[in-house]
């Protein structure tokens, strides 16, 4: 239902992950018998979960440990891992700025350009230790870069900005078509961001095997407040559902819903899972991990914009290794770390056996959800106060 906004103007009252919570059915699981494994393609991964390609979380020696792990790493083919043949100066250096001259120093350490070479080289890295490789590029470098993804040996290619669109209109320049490209391409691509129903069913028509959902809701993004743009993040994922039905009615073909960004535990996980995500694509947690190249900093693949930054960097500390956050074990009660765990007994606990099943779970509006009872942890700041 729409809600007026005045006069000229209504819109759609739209819901964060915070704001909803999942309902118990009438069974329970051993979580032992609950599967949480994922396929997109022809990759089987048994963890639900992408790395997201931003330089702070994902170094090619991250994502072969999450590969490991079960998980998929994307490494950003625009960042310093491709501009510079050693970047560990450089995230060092990132890492003692003072916040009042980070972004301006990271506009400078970025503007050193992207080294071909250095593509291949940082993919032969990853296929090495023989994981499945993934890797991002922005649309308005996929022409130039997305053949030497090919040429070494890329298994899945992401296509990825702050808002990605199946129709882009310039009259400066020649924009990328891009369903004439995912067609034509040799490898799956996956392509983001979206946050609303008409957007996600055209991106699917493009023929990408998935979809990122997000615009806004990650940690270090400040799109929201600077552009004015996004929509919250369980009504994005809702919609991109309901799209992913209508284009499975028209084509007959199945395409990922991955809820990117606005995740920090493994509650927010299993919600975003409930509301209809296939996947979940985590920034902030990774980046705080004690393998991470930021250092417990954490910045967006837009901070570094030359002239219209729209990200911060973030301090995130180190919560503990890729494993413990990923699978545990968790020592705090913060949600934090063993996320997949909590997935895993989210889904025993309200009786579903697989992430098919989840998607179907009830969920109801609950703004006060985590704040209600809870008035000694918030107090004293222990739990999830």
């Amino acid at each position: 239902m729409d809600i007026d906004i005045g006069i000229g103007k209504t819109g759609r009252r739209a819901w964060s992950l915070d704001d909803i919570a999942i309902v118990p059915s009438r069974r329970t699981r051993d979580p032992d018998d609950v599967d949480i494994s994922w396929e997109i393609d022809a990759y089987r991964f048994e963890l639900p979960m992408l790395a997201s390609a931003m330089d702070s979380a994902v170094s090619p020696a991250t994502a072969i440990a999450i590969g490991r792990l079960g998980g998929l790493g994307v490494l950003n083919l625009e960042g310093l891992w491709v501009r510079y043949a050693d970047p560990e100066p450089h995230f060092a250096e990132i890492a003692e700025l003072p916040a009042e001259k980070a972004t301006r120093r990271m506009q400078e350490i970025y503007s050193q350009p992207i080294d071909p070479d250095l593509i291949g080289q940082r993919i032969g890295e990853m296929k090495k230790a023989r994981i499945t490789t993934a890797a991002s590029l922005t649309p308005q470098r996929v022409a130039e870069y997305a053949p030497l993804t090919v040429r070494a040996g890329l298994d899945l290619l992401v296509i990825q900005g702050t808002v990605v669109s199946a129709q882009h209109v310039s009259t400066r320049t020649e924009p990328l078509n891009l369903k004439e490209f995912v067609s034509g391409f040799d490898l799956p691509v996956i392509v983001g961001g979206c946050a609303s129903f008409s957007t996600a069913l055209h991106l699917m028509r493009t023929g990408a095997v998935g979809i990122l959902v997000g615009v806004g809701p990650g940690a270090a993004c400040t799109t929201r407040g600077v552009l004015g743009v996004g929509v919250p993040q369980a009504t994005a994922i809702a919609d991109a559902a309901g799209a992913r039905s209508r284009y499975l009615d028209e084509a007959g073909r199945y395409v990922h819903v991955i809820a990117d960004g606005g995740m920090r535990t493994g509650g927010d996980i299993a919600k975003a899972i409930a509301c209809g995500a296939d996947a979940v694509m985590l920034g902030s947690p990774i980046a705080a991990a004690a393998e991470a190249p930021g250092r417990g900093f954490h910045w967006g693949m837009a901070t570094f914009h030359p002239s219209l930054p729209r990200g911060a960097r973030v301090a995130v500390g180190e919560l503990g290794t890729l494993e413990e956050i990923l699978l545990g074990p968790a020592h705090d009660t913060d949600g934090r770390r063993n996320l997949f765990g909590a997935l895993r007994v989210s889904m025993a606990t309200t009786g579903y056996a697989d992430l098919k099943e989840f998607q179907k779970a009830e969920v109801m509006v609950a703004p006060a959800l985590i704040t209600e009872g809870k008035g000694l942890q918030r107090q004293q700041r222990v739990g999830m106060g």
